[in-house]
């Protein structure tokens, strides 16, 4: 479903330029290689695949402080609200990126990223569109040669056709699969940190599929 657009966001953003990089500011090549820097300091890099409205990405930034977050979305009104609750948390370790993951490679270098999420991703259900999903071998050659060795990507999904296609593609792709949970709010883990989407989804009732890739 297509959000209604808010145009007043595209000048409240800039409120936040500290640390969002907004659709009007140019990323730029230079980035690559460098993200580091605009952290101040040396740490992990995790980035997360579709940020949302930030719940997952501000839980962990808060619980992890010794890690740099980066989160990417490509609909800006829906990143505000993510820029919103890390100004309101005061989170020094996360920086926000208004980009298309599509051309992920434009702005990291290889074996800059320690750590990719992807929660709740669109699971482009009808099969023509299979390779736009984000876990198709296609982005995970991709992401392989963005990580560090031994690389990791986190993968969450109420959706268990995705779930099902991803465990396919990932074995294509002869990476190493990990901790599969079919049911991971079964298990009342202390460590899952959720998204808005995963309370949403829960609350209806439906099973949260999670698992763990290394990229060696």
């Amino acid at each position: 479903m297509r959000l209604r657009r808010k145009p007043w966001v595209d000048q409240a953003i800039h409120d936040f330029d500290a640390f969002v990089i907004s659709r009007d500011m140019s990323i730029g090549e230079e980035r690559q290689g460098h993200w580091q820097e605009w952290f101040e300091r040396e740490a992990p890099l995790h980035v997360e695949l579709g940020t949302g409205k930030g719940d997952f990405i501000t839980g962990m930034a808060a619980r992890h402080p010794e890690i740099n977050f980066i989160g990417i979305e490509m609909q800006q009104d829906v990143l505000y609200s993510a820029a919103k609750k890390v100004a309101e948390l005061e989170l020094s370790n996360v920086r926000l990126l208004v980009f298309d993951i599509n051309h992920i490679e434009e702005i990291f270098a290889p074996g800059e990223v320690d750590r990719f999420y992807i929660n709740f991703c669109d699971p482009w259900p009808k099969k023509r569109h299979a390779k736009r999903r984000l876990t198709h071998v296609n982005f995970l050659e991709k992401y392989r040669r963005l990580l560090k060795k031994p690389g990791e990507l986190h993968f969450k999904t109420d959706n268990r056709p995705l779930f099902d296609f991803s465990l396919g593609q990932f074995e294509a792709a002869g990476l190493e699969v990990r901790d599969v949970s079919y049911d991971l709010h079964a298990e009342n883990r202390p460590d899952n940190i959720e998204t808005e989407y995963e309370r949403k989804f829960s609350g209806f009732g439906e099973k949260i599929n999670r698992c763990e890739v290394i990229f060696r």
